[in-house]
């Protein structure tokens, strides 16, 4: 009756290397929907402390120009 979903598992935790950074908009697009909302935990499989950070990064990344707050098609 009920699937069992496969265990996501935080990349950021995985690859030390990454980083999360408002200066990465490239990274910080991957975690923001097609309307400019912030993907949650549950669809990404980011940790919480991570999730917590690249929300942070996201907000920043929006004022300082490098996301926009929404794409210019939902207008």
């Amino acid at each position: 009756m009920f699937e069992e979903r496969k265990k996501q598992f935080c990349i950021f935790c995985k690859d030390k290397e990454l980083k999360i950074s408002y200066l990465y908009p490239k990274t910080l697009r991957r975690y923001v929907t097609d309307r400019g909302k912030i993907v949650p935990r549950r669809y990404t499989g980011v940790c919480s402390k991570h999730q917590r950070t690249l929300s942070n990064a996201i907000k920043i990344a929006r004022e300082m120009a490098l996301l926009p707050y929404i794409s210019r098609s939902h207008f």
